[in-house]
C-alpha cells in the first residue's frame, strides 16, 4: 500500500443521508503508520433517537414487501460488493492494519454472507397442515421491528454483514454501530447498499463510542441487539439489553486450544498452527492462541519456529490495531519470559521501516507454558500462540476444559478414534480436526459456548433466523360442517 491518504470525515447515515451535526469528535487512525486519517463524530442518545425513528418509519412499507422483493436488492448489493472489491478490501487495510490479501478475503467472505441472505425464500417457508378435519393450522416467521447491530474493530467489513443482510432480508430495519476505531467501511457499505436500491431509513449507522453502545441497549425502540467484542463488554451489553427487554446476542472472546498428537503430518500441523495465530495479526476471534502438544511433538514446534521466522511485519504480517494493543501484547511476552516460559521466536520491538509510528508485533512463539500464565488463560488478540506439554491425550483435554472461554478447539492427529473422542468432549461451539481456523461455512452458523458466547442462537447462517424472527401461529377454521372437537 503506498502512501496514507487522508479521507473524508465519518458522518452518521441516517434516513438516506450522511450527516453530521457539531457532535463532539474523536481522531481515526490507521494503524499501518499512526498516521490521522479522519475524524469520528461521538453521538449521543439524540441521534441515535433520530435514527431509530427513521427505521420505525420505514419497517411497514419494508416489513410488507415480499422476501423474494427484498432479496433483489441483495443480488445487486452482492454485485456491487464483488465490482468494488480492490477499494473495499483497501479501505479495510487502511483502517484496520491488515495486508492486502486479508482485507480481499474479508471482502470475500462478506460476498459469500450475502449470498446466504440471498437464499432465504428457500429457506424461510412458512408451514401449514391440516390439524382437524377443516381445521389448518399455520406458522408464518415475521420480522421484530428495528434492531441493531454493534460490531468490532478486528473484521470491519465482515462482521456487520454477519447481521445486516440476514436481519433485512427477514424484514427488520437497522441501526449499525460499528467500531469506532473502524468507522469508513461501515460509510462505504450504507453507499452500495443505497445504490443497490435498498429504501432510506432501512440501514442507518450511528457512529461513537461507549455512550452509544449503552443507548442501544437502553432505547426502548430497538427490539433486538447483536454484539461482537471482549467478553467483559459483551456481559455488560447482554445484562443491559436483556434488562431492557430486548433479545440479545452478544459474542465475546476466545482462548483457542489446538491440540497436536505425535501422529499428526507434521508440515501441515505446523502451517496450519501459525497461520491460525498469525493470520489477521492474530486479532480474531477463531485465532489459534494456546497449543496443547501430547508427548513427543518436539518435531513439529521446530517446524513451527521455521514457519514463523518467514512471517514479516509490514509484509505477510499486518499491524495490530493500535499502540495500546502493541504494549498490551509485548506485556504478556514479557511476563511469560519473567515466568519460566521459553521465547523460542519473540516478536517485540518491531518497527517497519518507512512505518515508524505504526502497530506491528512480530509472531511469536512461547513455549513451556504452564496452564496458571496469564499467556495461557486471558485473550491477548495478537500473533502470539503459548505452547503447553502434555502428558497425555486425556491432560490434553483437561486442559482445554478448564478454559473459561469456549468458541473454537481443533485438533491435529490421524488417528479417527481420538479425533472423534475429541470432538465429543471439547468444550468449545466450534471444533476443528486438522484445521486450524474451524469456522463454518454458510449455512451453518457462528458462534461460541461458555464466556465466548451471551444469548441463543448464533449470528450467522440458519440459526440467525430464529433470531432476526418471531413465530405467528394462525388456526383457521372454512369447513363449517365439521363437527366441534377440542381444537374448534
Amino acid at each position: 500500500m503506498g502512501a496514507i491518504a487522508k479521507q473524508p470525515e465519518v458522518k452518521n447515515y441516517i434516513n438516506g443521508k450522511f450527516e453530521r451535526n457539531g457532535q463532539p469528535s474523536m481522531d481515526v487512525i490507521s494503524p499501518l503508520d499512526g498516521s490521522v486519517i479522519s475524524t469520528l463524530p461521538l453521538s449521543t442518545y439524540i441521534e441515535l433517537d433520530v435514527a431509530v425513528k427513521a427505521a420505525k418509519e420505514a419497517y411497514p412499507a419494508w416489513s410488507s414487501m415480499t422476501i423474494k422483493e427484498r432479496v433483489q436488492i441483495f443480488f445487486r448489493y452482492r454485485s456491487l460488493l464483488e465490482k468494488n472489491m480492490d477499494e473495499l478490501a483497501k479501505l479495510v487495510q487502511l483502517e484496520n492494519g491488515k495486508t492486502y490479501g486479508e482485507s480481499i478475503a474479508e471482502v470475500e467472505k462478506s460476498m459469500e454472507l450475502c449470498e446466504f441472505a440471498c437464499s432465504m425464500p428457500q429457506i424461510v417457508s412458512n408451514e401449514v397442515q391440516e390439524v382437524s378435519k377443516g381445521v389448518e393450522c399455520r406458522i408464518e416467521r415475521k420480522p421484530l421491528g428495528v434492531v441493531a447491530s454493534i460490531a468490532p474493530f478486528n473484521f470491519p467489513n465482515m462482521v456487520p454483514h454477519w447481521s445486516m443482510p440476514n436481519a433485512l432480508v427477514l424484514g427488520n430495519t437497522m441501526i449499525m454501530k460499528p467500531s469506532e476505531l473502524v468507522p469508513l467501511s461501515a460509510m462505504r457499505m450504507a453507499e452500495l447498499l443505497k445504490e443497490a436500491g435498498l429504501p432510506d431509513g432501512v440501514f442507518n449507522i450511528v457512529n461513537g463510542g461507549k455512550e452509544i453502545v449503552e443507548a442501544i441497549c437502553d432505547h426502548p425502540g430497538i427490539e433486538a441487539v447483536s454484539f461482537v467484542g471482549s467478553t467483559v463488554v459483551a456481559k455488560i451489553v447482554y445484562r443491559r439489553a436483556t434488562s431492557n427487554l430486548k433479545r440479545c446476542v452478544a459474542l465475546g472472546g476466545a482462548k483457542n486450544h489446538l491440540i497436536v498428537l505425535p501422529d499428526a503430518n507434521a508440515d501441515m500441523t505446523a502451517n496450519n498452527v501459525i497461520a491460525s495465530m498469525a493470520g489477521c495479526a492474530g486479532q480474531r476471534c477463531m485465532a489459534a492462541s494456546v497449543m496443547v502438544g501430547v508427548d513427543n511433538i518436539q518435531h513439529i514446534i521446530d517446524k513451527m519456529v521455521e514457519e514463523a521466522k518467514a512471517i514479516i511485519p509490514g509484509e505477510n504480517l499486518g499491524s495490530v490495531i493500535s499502540a495500546e494493543a502493541k504494549e498490551r501484547i509485548e506485556n504478556y511476552i514479557t511476563e511469560a519470559e519473567k515466568q519460566g516460559a521459553i521465547i523460542l521466536v519473540d516478536g517485540r520491538g518491531f518497527s517497519v521501516p518507512g512505518k515508524s509510528g505504526g502497530f506491528y508485533v512480530g509472531p511469536t512463539i512461547i513455549d513451556h507454558v504452564t496452564p496458571e500464565m496469564s499467556v495461557a488463560k486471558e485473550e491477548i488478540f495478537g500473533p502470539v500462540i503459548a505452547i503447553i506439554r502434555a502428558k497425555d491425550f486425556n491432560e490434553a483435554i483437561a486442559i482445554e476444559n478448564s478454559s473459561n472461554y469456549g468458541n473454537a478447539a481443533a485438533i491435529f492427529t490421524q488417528s479417527g478414534a481420538l479425533a472423534k473422542e475429541f470432538m465429543e468432549k471439547a468444550s468449545a461451539g466450534m471444533v476443528g480436526v486438522n484445521i486450524g481456523v474451524p469456522v463454518p461455512r454458510e449455512p451453518f452458523s457462528f458462534g461460541g459456548w461458555n464466556e465466548s458466547k451471551f444469548g441463543v442462537a448464533d449470528i450467522t447462517g440458519r440459526s440467525s433466523i430464529e433470531f432476526w424472527t418471531q413465530v405467528k401461529k394462525t388456526t383457521v377454521k372454512w369447513n363449517q360442517g365439521a363437527k366441534t372437537n377440542w381444537m374448534s
